[in-house]
């Protein structure tokens, strides 16, 4: 079967999103141009470790004689996106992500594979499906101009750290309706 490729190469929206309370949020990658709208879900700490990632490739750039790609060190405030996501219909469930840079248009490139499905073998066991990004029926890849990369970046860290406030006695998250420390026992 054909894959499906989603594909945005200058989005006007780029965001990771959230939908639900703190400790019950379902984290998103929305992407848009013009009607055209994506919304596929994430892990938290996969959204987490995207922005780390692209702040690191960014940040190397920098180092280049000269920042020939007129890598910004921190995010325009002109690109700045505190809105929130537009109404979501999940395309899939994030599984294998890469992330990359295209130096031809000074772009870093996002691509996301849905989760593998795991089915049982004739013995009962559960195993992976092909796990080729190849054989993936569909894929999002999303291409964006460095500003909008530090942009980018800079709100999934502030999305990822507005969850639960943490306890200062146990280090466990806090809920909205208690919080009751739990402490290993030795």
């Amino acid at each position: 079967m054909p894959t499906t490729v989603h594909e945005f190469a200058w989005p006007d929206r780029v965001v990771v999103g959230t939908v639900g309370v703190p400790g019950q949020r379902t984290f998103y990658l929305q992407v848009r141009t013009g009607k055209q709208i994506v919304s596929i879900a994430l892990e938290k700490q996969q959204s987490a470790q995207l922005a780390e990632k692209i702040d690191e490739i960014l940040d190397q750039l920098l180092t280049l004689d000269g920042n020939p790609f007129h890598v910004p060190t921190s995010t325009p405030l002109e690109l700045v996106d505190n809105d929130d996501l537009e109404p979501v219909e999940e395309q899939f469930r994030t599984g294998m992500m890469s992330l990359g840079w295209d130096p031809t248009t000074a772009q870093l490139v996002i691509e996301a594979y849905p989760l593998a499905e795991v089915e049982e073998d004739d013995d009962g066991f559960l195993a992976d499906e092909d796990d080729e990004t190849d054989d993936a029926e569909e894929v999002l890849r999303v291409k964006m101009p460095v500003g909008t990369a530090r942009a980018f970046a800079k709100r999934t860290r502030e999305i990822v750290g507005a969850g639960r406030p943490i306890c200062v006695i146990c280090g466990q998250p806090i809920d909205a309706d208690g919080h009751t420390c739990t402490f290993p026992e030795n």
